[in-house]
């Protein structure tokens, strides 16, 4: 889905002309793969990217994964079923009124349904398990979507506010614990100065960063959050979202 949503680009105008910034650079460039602006953007190099992330220990420990389900972070959805990780992804911008899907890679393989469409947002969502979050355990590895993030684990997405969100919600649920890292992958031109990202309470920190370049550690600073501050959820996330106020009620 392209275009962007005026409630989101309000929200932080700071924020929205990095975006901005970053979307034009892709495309001016010609690293972005597909279009870039209003979406969180694939761009050339993802796949070596995720060979970052998928190098460290980290990774070969995880068992569950979780992850974003947007193009750029494809090859990541895809090597974790073929490593025979159990994957967790969200209904893309949560808009049914279940919010996640299990993608267990036997499942999928007794079903006869390849792992490369398993992988895909379509795809899993055909084939997944539909689940709640409640549904969902502890988590090993943690993927999240970005437009433009820092060395200092600094991020930020489209403007939706899905991420932190989930991330706030799993955190409340006790589902990612301490060791588990937050993890995102861009191209290289998507880091920018840390001032350019200012990070609020309510924000999840990066871990690590892949790109096509390599992989980032980040020096972060600042906590994760402990779960969600509701008094930072904003009426349109309530309306756009069909199960957020009885999930709100129920985890108060």
């Amino acid at each position: 889905m392209t275009g962007i949503n005026p409630s989101w680009a309000n929200r932080s105008p700071e924020k929205q002309i990095l975006r901005e910034e970053t979307w034009a650079r892709l495309e001016g460039d010609h690293l972005a793969v597909g279009p870039a602006r209003g979406n969180i953007p694939n761009f050339v190099g993802a796949d070596l990217a995720a060979d970052a992330l998928i190098r460290t220990p980290a990774w070969a420990r995880a068992g569950t994964v979780k992850c974003n389900p947007d193009p750029p972070q494809y090859q990541l959805r895809l090597r974790a079923l073929y490593a025979g990780k159990t994957l967790y992804c969200p209904v893309p911008a949560l808009v049914r009124d279940y919010p996640y899907l299990r993608i267990d890679p036997k499942r999928i393989e007794a079903q006869g349904v390849s792992f490369e469409l398993a992988a895909t947002a379509e795809g899993y969502m055909l084939h997944g398990e539909r689940i709640g979050f409640e549904d969902v355990p502890s988590l090993d590895f943690f993927i999240v979507g970005s437009v433009a993030v820092t060395r200092s684990g600094g991020r930020t997405g489209k403007g939706a506010g899905f991420a932190d969100l989930e991330t706030g919600v799993f955190q409340m649920l006790g589902r990612i614990p301490p060791e588990t890292p937050v993890v995102t992958t861009v191209h290289s031109t998507q880091v920018v100065e840390d001032g350019r990202v200012v990070m609020q309470p309510h924000d999840c920190p990066l871990d690590m960063i892949g790109t096509e370049r390599g992989l980032i550690e980040t020096r972060r600073s600042l906590a994760r959050p402990a779960g969600v501050d509701w008094s930072t959820v904003r009426p349109d996330q309530f309306a756009d979202i069909p199960f957020l106020t009885e999930l709100r009620d129920r985890l108060r």
